[in-house]
């Protein structure tokens, strides 16, 4: 068993958890039962320890298709040969009998008499605990040997086999046929239950959520199949039971092939949050950034705690997500140390702050009136950081190397401000006059603080000579004007700097020429930053080319990893929430001024 390429998954999920389903069907990743629970299928990260769920039929010359069924999470895997053709339709139900934490598998054979292979092989707590496997009422029950409490359970339409702890099965069938397999918490099946007919209407009940769900998406413009799909993803890793929402489905897949940075991005990082509900909002889906924000107020205290708001939460509200290490774990392509927790929760961002307002500032435009209590406790986070802004701290990249005064922080300290101050005006909410007068204080700090006239550009930090793609928010958040010359020069700059054609690197390590690889790749979100910067800027025929191109680096079913590589590989977890809101709220701009009758040609 070799690595698939990280590109080389489909998705699914519940909005509890997520499964990986590789082109060869083999499901190589899944936490069970949430987003951030020990994995029970990790052959992503260790290809003999970590666990596997695989059915393939046996043809010779196999080629491979995945698709999703439109506008769904549902993944069907094709294999493709002149002796047959075969499918498997894979899908988590959403809703039904079975709408929490089950795993439907489909087998169906489309043309020739196919033989397929099963063999499921859980692996309990990251691989780290043993477990029974016993055969009751036609099922296969796994049974964590450390925890008795906990198992699955494994039921098929055809019968299954125990050897050496894993589950197999061997059978054959004629064109037209299926089988149906459902893996499940252990005692959820009722013994007697029809296992076709329990698949049958999960499956239809699951396509008619999801299609439901993405009709009432307002964005009827351009590229609208990339736009659904970012949105189906989005809302797929958004936790049905806490409104929370994960930045990424995996943990510990590296950005860079045999590196060490492998970090577990299964929490909700206010920031990645904030910015997808800003993508959804953009969209018209106002009810997810109010589940999130009720997940705020009820799981997060810390919001009613100045200065005490965390940069990530787990998906249940827990601050302390203390970092450690799976050294019996290989690595994916042999990439170590694999990572489960993230020390980054201690970090200073004083971006977050930012963020989450304007987020809140959106739903409170676009959605419902936000409370009263909530208000008064933005005021008490606020009132905190007009006497903390002027903090250096790690910025939104997350660098190990020391606090700077970051320019994308003391901008989002801003933008708090500002919305603040418009979220008053508004509603003719109180708010102490500091607020404003801290806001123009900011903005006066970044004019004077932020700006080389030697490099013509504003820069990275404070005393530095560097720029980061961190700026392209500038405009973005409309601190700046899109058409502004003092932008313009620094956009221009960070072309010459960290653009690469349609790609952007997050930021040029010390001592770097352009012409040197870096280290890692380059950044997906900044990418479609980058798009969206020149749209706003009116250059929109070079918008339109370069947004398209990175349209082409997404995989075989439209999705997106952190970064992309020198071949064009993906790298880092996977999919990436940041790079699809990115695309979405690009998509979004773009089309808009396409469509604005001053931008077209006669």
């Amino acid at each position: 068993m070799d690595y698939q390429p990280i590109e080389n998954y489909g998705i699914i999920g519940d909005m509890n958890t997520v499964a990986l389903v590789g082109l060869n069907g083999s499901i190589d990743f899944m936490c069970f039962p949430d987003f951030d629970s020990p994995t029970i299928f990790a052959a992503l990260l260790d290809k003999h320890k970590g666990g596997f769920f695989q059915i393939t039929p046996h043809l010779t010359e196999l080629k491979h298709k995945q698709i999703y069924l439109p506008d769904t999470n549902v993944l069907i895997t094709r294999f493709l040969s002149k002796d047959g053709v075969a499918e498997i339709t894979d899908f988590m139900p959403v809703e039904g009998a079975y709408k929490d934490n089950a795993l439907i598998r489909r087998v169906t054979s489309v043309r020739g008499n196919n033989t397929f292979h099963l063999h499921c092989a859980p692996r309990f707590n990251y691989a780290k605990n043993p477990h029974n496997a016993v055969y009751q009422d036609g099922s296969i029950l796994f049974v964590d040997q450390a925890d008795e409490s906990f198992g699955l359970q494994l039921k098929g339409s055809v019968p299954l086999n125990i050897s050496e702890g894993d589950g197999y099965a061997r059978f054959t069938l004629k064109p037209g046929e299926s089988a149906d397999f459902i893996l499940c918490r252990m005692g959820d099946i009722t013994p007697g239950k029809n296992i076709d007919e329990i698949a049958s209407t999960s499956l239809s009940e699951t396509v008619h959520f999801w299609r439901g769900w993405i009709g009432r998406s307002k964005y009827k413009g351009r590229w609208q199949e990339a736009v659904n799909r970012s949105a189906l993803i989005l809302k797929l890793m958004t936790s049905k039971k806490y409104g929370s929402i994960v930045a990424s489905a995996t943990f510990g897949l590296p950005e860079q092939v045999g590196g060490s940075k492998n970090w577990d991005y299964r929490y909700t990082w206010i920031r990645d949050a904030a910015f997808t509900l800003y993508g959804l909002i953009r969209l018209g889906f106002t009810r997810e950034a109010g589940e999130f924000i009720k997940w705020m107020e009820n799981l997060c205290p810390d919001v009613g705690r100045p200065g005490e708001l965390g940069l990530m939460y787990s998906i249940a509200g827990k601050k302390e997500l203390t970092e450690s290490t799976l050294d019996h774990f290989e690595g994916y392509r042999n990439s170590k140390p694999v990572r489960i927790g993230n020390n980054a929760y201690k970090q200073l961002q004083l971006d977050i702050y930012g963020e989450l307002i304007d987020s809140i500032y959106l739903y409170n435009k676009y959605g419902e009136a936000i409370s009263f209590d909530l208000w008064h406790q933005l005021v008490g986070q606020v009132n905190w950081l007009c006497d903390n802004w002027q903090q250096p701290d790690e910025g939104i990249w997350e660098m190990r190397e020391g606090r700077q005064e970051f320019l994308y922080s003391r901008m989002m300290t801003w933008v708090a401000f500002d919305r603040m101050v418009r979220m008053a005006r508004y509603r003719s909410l109180p708010l102490p006059d500091r607020i404003k007068h801290e806001r123009d204080k900011v903005h006066q700090s970044i004019l004077t603080d932020f700006w080389s006239d030697e490099k013509q550009s504003f820069v990275q930090y404070k005393g530095s000579d560097r720029v980061d793609a961190a700026l392209l928010l500038m405009p973005l958040t409309r601190f700046i004007g899109a058409k502004d010359p003092r932008w313009l020069s620094t956009l221009r700059r960070i072309e010459n700097e960290l653009v690469s054609d349609s790609l952007v690197y997050r930021y040029k390590p010390p001592g770097k020429k352009k012409e040197e690889l870096f280290s890692e790749g380059t950044f997906s979100l900044c990418s479609f930053w980058y798009a969206e910067c020149l749209s706003r800027a009116g250059e929109l025929e070079k918008a339109r080319y370069y947004f398209e191109k990175m349209l082409a680096y997404a995989n075989h079913v439209g999705l997106y990893a952190e970064q992309l590589g020198a071949e064009g590989e993906h790298l880092g977890n996977f999919p990436q929430a940041f790079t699809h809101l990115g695309l979405i709220s690009a998509a979004y701009n773009l089309n808009q001024n396409l469509e604005n009758v001053r931008n077209k040609q006669v």
